[in-house]
């Protein structure tokens, strides 16, 4: 009777721990999967925003962004809020056209936010001197998740070469 009772204690118990780490596999591939899903989110975020940027278009590039947003583009003013930001690329757009890809390197996510770290690389047509030029950076953003889609909350970049 003692051998049994000692043999089912230990079969509930072992029952038991083998059902709890089954749990928490599936809790940390479910966890993986949102992260995957988020990721693949903030990826086309970003060819959304490289496609603005190549095509320069102004209410594009505004719909990827939080109404709150700062670019911080490579040796000019900081540009905060919507009037700003929007005036901003404007600006850019009127004197040069981007023709560049994006190389994602990193992607953090976090309760609502998230990093995104990239280069870019291609060419810039300068429309006053009508040269092209190489174009090559780096690029930080800093994303919030709003009503389940990703926009650009921070972006910084600057220039490799």
């Amino acid at each position: 009777m003692k051998n049994m009772m000692a043999t089912m204690c230990l079969s509930l118990l072992l029952t038991g721990c083998g059902t709890n780490t089954n749990k928490k596999e599936e809790q940390i591939e479910n966890k993986t999967d949102m992260k995957t899903e988020e990721s693949q989110k903030i990826k086309k975020l970003l060819l959304d925003y490289r496609d603005a940027l190549n095509t320069s278009d102004v209410e594009k590039v505004m719909s990827l962004y939080t109404q709150n947003g700062v670019f911080m583009a490579s040796a000019a003013p900081t540009a905060v809020g919507t009037d700003q930001v929007k005036g901003a690329y404007e600006f850019v757009f009127s004197q040069i056209q981007l023709s560049i890809e994006f190389f994602i390197d990193e992607i953090q996510v976090l309760n609502g936010y998230a990093i995104a770290r990239s280069t870019s690389k291609g060419s810039t047509l300068i429309h006053a001197t009508n040269e092209t030029v190489p174009e090559e950076n780096r690029e930080i953003f800093v994303l919030k998740q709003e009503d389940g889609d990703w926009k650009i909350d921070r972006y910084m970049f600057n220039k490799m070469q």
